[in-house]
This record gives C-alpha cells, structure tokens and sequence, in this order.
C-alpha cells in the first residue's frame, strides 16, 4: 500500500511540482520543436531609461526530431506590455567571413498555451534547422516605462535612483544547458542588488550565472536599486507632417509634447542654485535635447506658443544635421513642456520613381530626439493634389488610414497618408516609403488658377472703365 500523501518528504512534492511544470510547458510547443539551448549570454544595458536587452542563443535542434523552422522567445506579461522592438539575426559563417542574416519576429500564436501568462514570439529561421544542427542568434529587444523611480519624489539636489527587475537565468519554454546574464549599470552608485549564488560585480556591472541546466520557464527574480540620471525624456505626443511639392520642397513640421518621465519633483525650484551649482542641484533634469535631421536641411525654426526660442544650435555637414534645442526652463520630474520644429529639405533627395511608373518618397520613420521614448507617433504625408492610389509601405506594424488635406488654392484637396503607432524608440527610425500615381498635368492647376484669376481681374477692370454708370437725362 502506497505512503499517504501526508507523509511525502517536501524534496518529493517539489519534484512532483517540477516534473508537472516541464510536461506542461513541453506539452505547449509544437510538434517539431526537439530545440534546446546550449548556451546563453545575456547583456542587459540600464545606461539610460530605455532597457535594451542583448541575447546571444547557440541553439541545437534533437538529431531525433524534425525540421526547426522557428526558434521561440519568451516574456513575461509585463515585459510584454513594454516591449517596443524584436530584432534577430542568424550568424552563419565562421571567424572573418561570418555574417548576420536579419530574420523576421511575429507574435506567436502559442502565447494562450503559455505557463503563467508568458508571451510567446516567433523567430522564423528562413532555412530550416536541420536535426542535430545548431546555430547562433543574436537577438535585441527594447524595454521602456519598465524603470521604477524609487524614491518616487525627489528634491532639486537629490539624485534619481530606480528600480529594474528581472530574472537572473533566462525565461524560456527549452531547456538552457548553460546561462550567465551581466547587467550594465550607468554609475558606480548601486545601492542594492539581488544575489543569486553565483553573483558578482565589477564596478558598473553585475554578473548573475553561469548557471547550468535551467529547465524550461525557469524564472529567479532579480532586484537591482541604483542611480540613474541620465535625461527621462518622455515624447508624450509627437505629430509629424510632411507636404510634399512636386515644385521641389519637402516641407516637415513636428509637435511635441516632451515631459520627464523620472520621479516627481518636490519642493521649490531655484533658479540661482541651478545656475550657481548646475553639477549638482539639478542632476536628474535635462535643459536640452539635440535632434538628427537628414543633411541639406533648410529654413529651420524652433518654437512654442510663446514664440521662437533662440537657444538652439544648427550643426550641418554633407552626412547629417544635428538641431541641438533648449527649452526655456529645464525639466525636472514630472514637467511638461509643448514645442514645434521645423524645415525644409531638397525633394530630389526624396523623390524617386519606380519600375512600374509610379512615384514613392522614401522618408525615415520615428522620432529625430535622440534618447527619446514617443508614446503616440502620428506621421501624416500629405501628397500634392491630384495623387492617386497611395500605398505606404512600412517594415513593421502600424495603423493607416486616408484624409484629405487643403492648402492654398487647393480645389480638390490632397491627399493624405496617416501613420500611426505607440511605443517608439530609435531603433524604429528606418526608411519608409509611400507609393503613389501622379499626373505632370496637376502641376499646372494652380499657375492657371492664378493667370485666371488675374485674366478676370483684368477684364473686370476693363469692363468697369468702359461702363458709364453716372444718372442723367436722356436727350
């Protein structure tokens, strides 16, 4: 007769526990997947408010199993709520002649099947991973609004110190033969980190691991407190509008809604402390940002509701155009501030046509603040008046839609490309196109609204001198 339950040792029941989590999670994958991870490195840089993740996975597909053709990454809920980019690349080639070939990164449609809630995306291979093979990913993942302040309030000489939590051994439905995790932190000034044996630090940096043999969906909570005072700029709203003129210009104005994003600021300001020790009373606000513009840039202007603000710096050469802005106070925790930029640039810079007879401008995606988190993104393209069947064709998902804008001398208005999306760092600044038909003979429309309109006044002028309206009587 079998031992009650009662008297199982706690060793059994945590083995029961386990062995009931590892069928659970193997039971969630799909068929082909015989992969396990044979190592991973894992870099997480905290320099500044946006987490970028670095994961290096030498992954081995079963010599029993069938064909790989996708390599699955898991996140937490929360991470899944702040991710904003999945990039991954497949080294192939050794030494001198290795290369990095970009695979696409989707949702996976195994995140309801997942242990505790995790979210599943899918790193397709491209050539299927044969059995017994392995290979070597190389995957970045961007983390924002995942740094909590702590304190949550600070005065004007206080520095900013944050909480990030994490797991030291790598969240993953395969099982991990070996694991370290180093995590990069902007100062020296740590004040607190979780220790999981083995745990070690080196000035700015914290190792966790190498740990060995990780079943799948292992997960140890990891707590790091230190100082971080790089600028929280937080892009609230951005909304950028670019007119397109077939007469040469491209016309680009931006809105922004700026805060800063770090821990709430408590007290009285003081201008004169912030000027006579700007070092230290002050260290977590920021009092400029500095933009990247395309080259060739032209006409630009910096302002609010006030008017233009002189306090900004136009560098430019052949490669590039920096705009390094101020705003008329410095920002600390908790501060909003509204301002527009704009700028001209060259349209054949811009404008190309296609193989098949249509036009497309090739624009950059994102937000030119460098450093900066955009909440809400809104691209509008208006195209010259008479465009036809606009096609927008972006690298990831975004929301689109059609308007019709007016401008001067406009009759049927213009046609305009909408471009929404949430959660937009740097790395989301890449080329994007609009297609679009054209018709030279619109071109045309307004010069001959204009010599109409004058012909008119002209005749009407004419037409009055010759008239006799005076009251007399008739002989």
């Amino acid at each position: 007769m079998p031992p009650p339950l009662q008297t199982l040792t706690t060793s059994t029941l945590f083995l029961l526990v386990l062995l009931t989590a590892s069928a659970v999670s193997c039971s969630s994958l799909p068929p082909e997947d015989g992969i396990r991870v044979v190592s991973a490195e894992k870099r997480i840089d905290l320099t500044s408010p946006i987490v970028k993740v670095y994961l290096t996975l030498k992954v081995e597909n079963a010599p029993a199993a069938s064909d790989a053709s996708q390599v699955l990454l898991a996140f937490t809920p929360t991470e899944a709520q702040h991710l904003a980019i999945v990039k991954a690349t497949r080294a192939e080639g050794k030494r001198k002649k290795k290369t990095y070939v970009p695979l696409s990164v989707e949702a996976s449609d195994l995140a309801s099947t997942a242990l505790n809630g995790a979210r599943l995306y899918s790193i397709l291979l491209g050539a299927p991973l044969k059995p017994g093979e392995t290979t070597t990913l190389e995957v970045l993942y961007v983390l924002t609004h995942t740094l909590e302040p702590f304190p949550a309030e600070i005065s004007q000489s206080e520095s900013e110190l944050v909480y990030f939590r994490d797991s030291a051994v790598l969240l993953s439905p395969y099982h991990v033969l070996e694991q370290v995790t180093y995590i990069k932190t902007p100062s020296n000034r740590i004040e607190f980190f979780t220790r999981v044996d083995p745990t070690s630090r080196a000035g700015t940096e914290l190792k966790y691991g190498t740990y060995k043999n990780q079943v799948p969906n292992s997960y140890l909570p990891i707590l790091v407190h230190y100082e971080n005072n790089h600028p929280f700029a937080v892009v609230e709203e951005l909304v950028r509008k670019v007119q397109i003129s077939h007469w040469g210009n491209v016309q680009i104005t931006e809105h922004y809604k700026l805060r800063h994003g770090g821990a709430r600021h408590k007290g009285v300001f003081s201008r004169l402390e912030y000027q006579s020790r700007p070092s230290i009373s002050g260290a977590s606000s920021f009092k400029n940002l500095l933009a990247r513009l395309p080259p060739r840039v032209h006409s630009v202007y910096y302002r609010d509701e006030i008017g233009n603000i002189s306090t900004s710096h136009l560098r430019t050469d052949s490669l590039k155009s920096e705009l390094e802005i101020e705003p008329r106070y410095p920002l600390f925790g908790g501060w909003h501030c509204t301002f527009t930029i704009g700028y001209g640039l060259p349209l054949q810079d811009f404008l190309f046509e296609s193989d098949d007879g249509r036009r497309y401008i090739n624009l950059t995606f994102g937000c030119p603040l460098l450093d900066t988190v955009v909440d809400d993104l809104t691209i509008k393209v208006v195209l010259p008046e008479g465009s036809k069947n606009p096609q927008p064709v972006v690298p990831f998902v975004t929301e689109k839609h059609l308007e019709t804008s007016y401008s001067y001398l406009d009759v049927v208005g213009r046609t305009t490309v909408v471009l929404k999306k949430k959660n937009v760092v740097g790395e989301h600044n890449v080329p994007f196109q609009v297609y679009y038909e054209f018709n030279p003979i619109f071109m045309l429309a307004e010069p001959l609204m204009l010599v109409s309109a004058a012909l008119l006044f002209f005749v009407a002028c004419i037409a009055y001198l010759h008239m006799d309206l005076s009251i007399g009587k008739s002989s």
